[in-house]
């Protein structure tokens, strides 16, 4: 079975992103180079010649040096390409301080989950990643009301992150024993009151919603009572964003909590949410967890690499969020070889004489991992660090899950082996 590769690119793109952003050049000398997927390569190698000869002419003797190599560098590798691949090619080339005043070539070629539209040509201190980042951003977004006559907080769910955009508390008289006239008078002044702290918290909604509305898959509204549905009836909202409403749902709080559990509340509804579908993939997991007999969760990376060399996984759980490397190092004193998963910030001794060990290949676990599963045929999902599966998922248990196919015989998979 062929895994969806659709998460392990983005999870490789957003990687590459990170690592690019925090590069610097000691001048003007680092390439971006954005080509679109329609661009022909020979108009590519004919504009870089021009820069090239242009470059010629920068007046300082190593930033010149080092943007020609780099542009020299771009036009050798667009040689093994007749056209850009379907959503284009973004390049990455120049030289990057390293410690003191020491620089290093980099290259990065990127192939991005979506079309490249424009051709840009930059050559700066910093790469410029505008176009890349914007592919980045979170497509499905849900608007949030919770709301009743005391308070009101206005949200966003982005892909599985809550964002609060307003709190508003109102100014709403609270009922009162007074008969008579004076009952009436305050009867009134009441829904004045609450009239305006509707009117108020719709003008922020429609400030919020609007202007991003095409983009909004949804809006949701909650609270007690029937204040929800009243909020919604009148007139506070502009037409395109009741057009938008979902959904409302009866729920406790009108503050952050209220937001979440609105979005639990929704999630269950609608199943295609990304929240719903990594909490229903956790849930699963939880749920062999909490098994005192013949459980199919494992987790740790020893546990999950045992039972992917086994062939007995059937979905695997990847936390974004899981920073580890798979080196290979060897000893320049000992000559001895070690293989270990580590963060990339840890350093590493050897055990023989103590000696700092020389890196002689890395590997990204997530990567290493995902590789293994595919062989075997097992699923993978790949967890966002913003949801609170997500966060159990990292902290409880190393960012690793997984879900067996089946508890084999006489197995030698260590259930909780980390």
């Amino acid at each position: 079975m062929a895994n969806d590769e659709s998460q392990i690119r983005r999870y490789e793109f957003k990687k590459a992103l990170t690592e690019i952003k925090d590069l610097r050049g000691r001048g003007t000398e680092l390439i971006s180079l954005y080509i679109p997927p329609d661009k022909q390569i020979w108009d590519v190698v004919q504009y870089l010649r021009e820069e090239f000869s242009t470059s010629s002419n920068i007046k300082s003797k190593s930033t010149r040096k080092n943007v020609l190599s780099a542009i020299e560098s771009i036009m050798s590798r667009l040689k093994y390409y007749k056209s850009p691949p379907p959503t284009g090619l973004v390049f990455f080339v120049g030289h990057v301080a390293t410690r003191g005043d020491q620089t290093e070539m980099y290259t990065k070629i990127v192939e991005p989950p979506e079309p490249i539209q424009t051709f840009i040509y930059k050559c700066d201190s910093t790469f410029h990643m505008e176009q890349l980042e914007a592919q980045l951003a979170v497509k499905e977004m849900y608007g949030l009301i919770v709301i009743d006559r005391k308070e009101a907080t206005i949200g966003m769910l982005s892909g599985t992150n809550i964002n609060v955009i307003a709190n508003e508390q109102s100014l709403v008289p609270s009922k009162h024993h007074q008969g008579g006239q004076s009952s009436r008078r305050y009867e009134r002044l009441i829904e004045i009151a609450a009239h305006e702290f509707f009117k108020n918290v719709g003008e922020i909604a429609n400030n919020a919603f609007v202007p991003i509305i095409k983009d909004i898959k949804g809006v949701f509204i909650g609270g007690p009572g029937a204040t929800k549905e009243y909020f919604f009836e009148k007139d506070y909202l502009r037409n395109e964003i009741k057009s938008k409403v979902a959904d409302l749902f009866d729920i406790g709080y009108t503050d952050e909590t209220g937001l979440r559990e609105l979005v639990e509340k929704a999630a269950n509804s609608i199943k295609d949410m990304q929240i719903a579908r990594e909490k229903s993939l956790v849930n699963r997991f939880m749920t062999e967890v909490r098994k005192t007999e013949n459980s199919l969760a494992v987790y740790g990376e020893a546990a999950i690499r045992s039972a992917l060399e086994q062939k007995a996984v059937d979905l695997l759980l990847i936390s974004e969020k899981l920073n580890k490397v798979k080196y290979t190092y060897k000893c320049p004193n000992c000559g001895s070889t070690q293989e270990i998963v580590k963060r990339p910030e840890e350093g590493l001794f050897c055990k023989n004489c103590n000696s700092p060990m020389n890196v002689e290949n890395e590997e990204d676990l997530v990567e290493v991992l995902y590789h293994l599963a595919d062989a075997s045929g097992s699923k993978v999902e790949i967890i966002s660090g913003e949801s609170e599966e997500g966060m159990l998922l990292e902290k409880a248990f190393g960012g690793l899950a997984a879900i067996l196919r089946y508890v084999p015989k006489d197995s030698q998979i260590p259930q909780s082996a980390n």
